[in-house]
């Protein structure tokens, strides 16, 4: 699943703002994916906590890097 998002997002970098780059749109994807991780292993013993927090922090943050 993780492949065929990152393959999604690939072909349509352009339309979602990542213009600015590839290496500009790598950095903040990467700092989204690992704040992402960070969450989920903060909250790794509450799974349910953990897949909510870890799933939000990753729509917000690739919907705030793809719209600024």
């Amino acid at each position: 699943m993780r492949i065929t998002w990152f393959a999604w997002l690939a072909q349509h970098a352009d339309e979602y703002g990542y213009s600015d780059g590839p290496l500009r749109a790598t950095i903040g994807t990467v700092a989204v994916l690992v704040t992402a991780a960070l969450l989920w292993f903060a909250l790794h013993r509450h799974r349910p906590a953990a897949l909510a927090a870890a799933g939000l922090t990753c729509a917000l943050g690739v919907g705030w890097l793809a719209f600024h």
